[in-house]
């Protein structure tokens, strides 16, 4: 299975950027895809972002599509979601996962991390 670790986590106010990272170990070699989720407090755990882990093609929620990107360092196994003209509403706890091609996030050999908290002050 995988292991995840994100990190890059704080405290910025309304406009500033963030870079989550997220760094993968274990059986690396099985990960399809990477993803990024977050909650909110009292909010259900919503999709952000994902990444194809060898094409590099990016999908994201409507709601962060022009200010968020998402890349991946293959040889490093690392997954990073940068994160700009952050906004008040982006404020969660943001969590990685991975998948294989057979399974959906965090089952079969995927795997989810412990999660990164982002408060966006205004």
């Amino acid at each position: 299975q995988v292991q995840l670790v994100e990190s890059g986590g704080g405290l910025v106010h309304a406009g500033d950027s963030l870079r989550l990272s997220c760094a993968a170990s274990g059986r690396t070699s099985s990960i399809f895809a990477m993803a990024w989720f977050r909650q909110a407090p009292g909010k259900e755990r919503e999709f952000v972002a994902s990444i194809n882990w060898s094409a590099g093609n990016t999908c994201f929620v409507d709601s962060v599509k022009d200010r968020f990107t998402l890349s991946r360092d293959i040889a490093k196994n690392t997954g990073y979601l940068q994160m700009n003209r952050l906004k008040p509403e982006d404020t969660a706890d943001y969590y990685c996962a991975t998948r294989d091609p057979d399974s959906d996030y965090g089952k079969g050999l995927g795997s989810w991390g412990q999660g990164t908290h982002v408060t966006v002050s205004s």
